[in-house]
Order: structure tokens, then sequence, then C-alpha cells
């Protein structure tokens, strides 16, 4: 028994068709409506396929290969993406690489300066406490605060990289 329905609408979504083709193929006599004004669903579906031009691929298909329509879309993705990086910018989840790196050089000099002191503020109790010479054990903790801060310097800014100074420059 064959499909039928009276809306053009209905017939044209079952096809998998917009309206306006289903009309416009009715109106060039493609296809035809039943005597009693039905759409037959699969008689219209093979009419539309046996009066097909070959030589003219669907618009959709045609459109997504042309150069302009490539252009379009890359356009399209670079617009969304200017807008995301706009609303990151706006909700400040993006920093100025200047400003981070001038904040994480002041936080570090501040943090060397600290270390580099402590040992002339600590050595004296700790001489006290130990029995031994103060001169001495400041000397001792100096120089491994020292060794520290540049074994952890090597770590962070590996020979080339971030400015780090070339011997004999």
């Amino acid at each position: 028994m064959p499909e039928l329905t009276p809306s053009t609408r209905e017939a044209a979504r079952r096809i998998g068709i917009t309206e306006t083709a289903l009309r416009k193929a009715e109106a060039t006599g493609r296809i035809g409506r039943e005597p009693d004004g039905s759409w037959d669903i699969d008689k219209t579906r093979r009419r539309l396929t046996e009066t097909a031009d070959p030589a003219r691929p669907p618009k959709a298909n045609k459109a997504e290969g042309t150069p302009y329509a490539r252009l379009k879309v890359a356009q399209l993705a670079l617009k969304v993406e200017a807008q995301r990086l706009a609303l990151d910018e706006n909700k400040r989840r993006l920093l100025d690489v200047a400003e981070a790196n001038a904040t994480i050089d002041e936080i570090a000099g501040a943090m060397r300066d600290a270390l580099l002191n402590w040992p002339a503020r600590v050595s004296g109790l700790i001489a006290a406490e130990l029995g031994v010479d103060p001169h001495l054990l400041q000397t001792i903790l100096q120089q491994h605060v020292t060794d520290l801060l540049s074994e952890a310097a090597d770590r962070f800014d590996p020979a080339g990289l971030g400015g780090a100074r070339q011997p004999g420059a």
C-alpha cells in the first residue's frame, strides 16, 4: 500500500527535501500529485530521482568544495576564535606575558634576596646553640645557599634560554 500524505510540507520532510524544492518540481512538471490531491511518497521520490539533471549536482555538495565556501568557513572560524579571546580577556582569564614575567622576576628577586640575607641573620643564633665560631658558620651557610640558588637558576633557566648570559659576554 502506498504511503500517502495530503500535506506538501510533510511530503517534503519525508522525502528529505525542502518544501520549496518540492513545489518547484511540481510547477515544472517533474512530479505530480495523485488524482485525489495527496502525495505518494515513494512515487514522488522515484520521479525526482528519475528526472534529476545528472550534470547539476546538489547545491550543498557543489558549494562545500568551492574556494569561496572554504574561505567563508575559515573566516567564520577566525571570527569565533576572536570572540572567544575577547571573552577570555573580559573575564580576566588572559595574562599579559610581559606583566607576568615582570611579576615573576619581582617575586624571584625578593626570594633570592631573602635567602642570601638568611645566613647573616641566623648564623649567630645557630653558632651560639652549637658553640662554634659565628663567622665560620655564616661562611659555610652562605656557600650552601649560593650553591642552592645556582642550582635552581640552572634548573629554571637552562643555558641559552631566557636571556641567560653566555660565558665571556
